[in-house]
């Protein structure tokens, strides 16, 4: 009886890795696609308005930076943590 448990729960087990595994696949695949159509997109709007992804890239880095920033102050200090985490 204990073994038929095992049993069963190693089938379970296997069952919910393989489709933790299936959408990690899938969320590297649309993260991909994701990529794909906005280097398209940016490369096509730079044919028709040169600078265009000069301009992207500025724009993307600034608000990569308000983001941190806001992310910095936003978080709470925790002291146990030492200061490289924090």
């Amino acid at each position: 009886m204990i073994k038929d448990e095992d049993k069963q729960t190693a089938v379970a087990n296997k069952s919910v890795l393989d489709q933790i595994n299936s959408l990690k696949r899938e969320d590297e695949r649309l993260y991909n696609i994701l990529a794909i159509d906005v280097w398209a997109l940016a490369k096509t709007m730079d044919e028709y308005q040169p600078g265009f992804w000069a301009a992207f890239m500025k724009n993307r880095e600034k608000a990569l930076k308000r983001f941190l920033a806001e992310m910095m102050k936003n978080k709470a200090a925790d002291s146990k943590r030492p200061p490289f985490l924090r």
